[in-house]
């Protein structure tokens, strides 16, 4: 792999220096990860559970608030090589906010043991697959193009069910779209973890951190979203 190849060259207090910074840079992607998922979760209960479900749900400004996140996803990666390490992170937390904007609606959807069983089966899956594309000597770049081949596969099936409506589809969609985004995990981790160079310094490498938890935090929400489809239960009202 790349990484080998680099860490080749690195011996003795060198080499122990790389390996504790690379070690800090992956736990803050992870800190950047799980603060923005954090955001995203408390503000989407918030907003399920206050007058804001209506105001926005009820509104055209659910529009606004379930295009909002893509909007910041395409700024963040067209101007991260301009924009400083806490711009680029000022920005990471906007877009979780909005995210947690849009997703009140699963609170609304479905009951609050679904959402938690949804949580928890994916945070372990998550977890599982983040070790494995971590300590794994094995190449993932071949298996990361595939799954993202299968991303715009997976998107294109989407939007046909949109006008079919069918049910069995949507379950087919749901499985591959777990299977993709597990995979995916595993492969960000990776490239996460070989990006990281002590050379680039203190400000390049939080940018790097800042979008990798981007990377991760969009799998754990996508996969998130079709486990809860998979196992959730639907209110009753």
């Amino acid at each position: 792999m790349a990484e080998d190849f680099f860490r080749s060259g690195i011996a003795g207090a060198d080499r122990t220096s790389f390996d504790a910074g690379l070690r800090v840079h992956m736990q803050r992607v992870f800190n950047y990860m799980g603060g923005g998922l954090a955001i995203t979760g408390l503000l989407a209960y918030i907003v399920a559970n206050t007058a804001l479900a209506q105001i926005i749900y009820g509104s055209p400004i659910r529009w606004l608030v379930m295009l909002a996140p893509l909007v910041f996803i395409m700024f963040m990666n067209f101007k991260m090589q301009s924009m400083s390490a806490a711009g680029l992170r000022t920005m990471f937390w906007s877009f979780c906010g909005t995210m947690g904007l849009s997703m009140g609606a699963i609170f609304l959807v479905f009951t609050n043991d679904s959402v938690a069983r949804a949580f928890f089966i994916t945070a372990g899956t998550f977890g599982a697959m983040s070790l494995w594309g971590y300590t794994t000597r094995r190449d993932l770049a071949g298996m990361g193009a595939f799954l993202m081949m299968g991303v715009v596969g997976l998107f294109i099936a989407m939007l046909v069910n949109l006008f079919l409506q069918s049910s069995g589809l949507q379950w087919v969609v749901s499985i591959i779209g777990v299977a993709i985004f597990t995979g995916l995990t595993a492969f960000n981790v990776q490239q996460i973890k070989q990006t990281y160079s002590e050379g680039w310094g203190s400000e390049a490498n939080d940018k790097l951190a800042v979008m990798g938890a981007l990377q991760l935090y969009l799998n754990f929400i996508n996969a998130f979203q079709f486990i809860l489809e998979l196992t959730g239960t639907i209110r009753r009202n």
